[in-house]
């Protein structure tokens, strides 16, 4: 998404937990002829989503946001009885806080027009079994966003959020056989689905174009769920 918006014209900040993560993605897109730099910030600490406020207060205005910071490796396998409060607390406060947690701290900085990108996922819509924290989480995004779009509207800021499916990135590689095997089983497009599936959609979400969209969930699955 951050080599996407970048290739756009796009100025990117790619905040991140991970230095190294945050660094190499920046240093490729510089590498690439486009604008980047790496901010560290954790989305579950206030301290952390002010101080990235704080940086880009210095720099102008803010155009876009994209709430893609998440947990979701590891997280299956527990019905919801046998999850314990400390996992339920930390997914939840990643998850569903972490992007109303910076969403507040940048809406100051927004510009008008301003976009803002919520990451959310299918298994809020589908249902999934056994992730009901991580399903609480993303259903939690959706609300939001609708939230979000309503006040933030006549302020000429959309909100709109994407759900994506079962996508083969390295946070679903500890995902069991038995759920990729269901992906692929029920989509209508049955090959598996990779990052490039959303970044255009996300592309267009930010730009001029999308400027009349907003309080919308697009799940982006190759048919998995249909709405």
């Amino acid at each position: 998404m951050a080599r996407r918006a970048a290739a756009d014209g796009y100025r990117v900040v790619v905040a991140e937990i991970n230095a190294a993560w945050g660094e190499r993605t920046a240093a490729a897109i510089r590498r690439a002829g486009g604008a980047a730099e790496f901010a560290p910030l954790d989305v579950a600490d206030p301290a952390s989503a002010a101080a990235l406020a704080d940086r880009l207060a210095a720099s102008g205005p803010v155009y876009g946001l994209v709430n893609n910071a998440a947990l979701a490796n590891g997280v299956g396998g527990r019905e919801f009885q046998d999850l314990d409060i400390a996992s339920w607390d930390l997914i939840m406060t990643v998850n569903a806080r972490g992007p109303w947690l910076v969403a507040k701290h940048l809406l100051p900085l927004m510009a008008r027009p301003g976009r803002i990108v919520n990451i959310a996922s299918d298994a809020a819509l589908y249902g999934s079994e056994r992730l009901a924290h991580y399903i609480a989480s993303k259903g939690a995004v959706i609300s939001l966003t609708r939230a979000m779009a309503r006040e933030l509207g006549e302020r000429g800021i959309t909100v709109n959020a994407v759900a994506p499916g079962l996508t083969e990135v390295e946070a679903t590689e500890t995902v069991p056989p038995e759920r990729h095997a269901l992906y692929a089983d029920r989509r209508a497009i049955s090959r598996p689905q990779r990052p490039e599936d959303l970044t255009g959609l996300v592309s267009f979400l930010l730009g001029e174009e999308s400027r009349y969209l907003t309080g919308q969930v697009i799940a982006v699955n190759g048919g998995f769920t249909m709405h």
